[in-house]
């Protein structure tokens, strides 16, 4: 299922605020490639690029020309005929499509290796997300700190959740534990939940779930080299 976006569009060399058009659908196709342009425009803007036209970009991307003018014209297109994108215009742009143009406070529930390893990722806090609290059952974490945060008991969940505003929960938690921890979670109001564990969540659409299943990410690989070496 798509997503519905609508938004007013200031090109960079013009006052004037253009409407886009009336609310439509983003296909998930899309939303997954917005990322990677927000990515790739970064680093664009960190070696002084001022300008680029969808044909650079693709090349640099591997997407098509016309696959980033369709995408970006879902949004309003930020393009103009001969000049191309201004870099930081919609570097700046994307980012508040993705919302990272907000603080976005998040909660890791299970301390353990993978936990910590989100938690001590430092691009986070540069994309306007915010890990202010681990959570684990393990009493030898509870207590210690994580790059500044806190492991909490997860029986604190409840009252840390009411004292906090926390939209979105990572779970790296055993599969036999997530369901049931992602259950408790949405019904402490949490919307959004980021799931390592090796499940499937499923949850009425207003809760976002997105699944990140990193084993079958390396079998795709090693499909990937062994049907190549046949």
């Amino acid at each position: 299922m798509g997503i519905f976006y609508q938004r007013e569009e200031l090109m960079p060399d013009s006052k004037t605020v253009v409407k886009s058009g009336s609310e439509k659908s983003i296909s998930p196709a899309v939303i997954k490639r917005l990322p990677r342009y927000y990515r790739y425009l970064g680093d664009l803007l960190k070696n002084n690029v001022v300008r680029i036209s969808s044909k650079e970009l693709s090349q640099r991307m591997n997407v098509t020309a016309s696959q980033i003018r369709q995408d970006l014209n879902n949004f309003g297109g930020f393009g103009q005929q001969g000049y191309g994108y201004n870099v930081e215009y919609l570097y700046n742009e994307m980012g508040k499509i993705l919302g990272l143009d907000k603080t976005n406070n998040i909660i890791i529930v299970g301390a353990g290796n993978l936990g910590q390893a989100l938690a001590n990722n430092q691009d986070f806090d540069s994309n306007g997300f915010k890990i202010i609290g681990l959570f684990d059952v393990n009493p030898r974490l509870i207590g210690m700190t994580v790059r500044g945060v806190e492991v909490y008991d997860i029986d604190m969940l409840e009252t840390f959740l009411k004292e906090h505003e926390v939209m979105i929960a990572a779970l790296t938690l055993p599969k036999s534990k997530a369901t049931k921890v992602a259950e408790q979670l949405v019904d402490l109001g949490i919307k959004a939940l980021w799931n390592f564990a090796p499940v499937d969540l499923h949850f009425p659409e207003e809760i976002l779930v997105e699944n990140v299943h990193l084993a079958e990410s390396i079998m795709t690989l090693s499909y990937r080299i062994h049907s190549h070496n046949q």
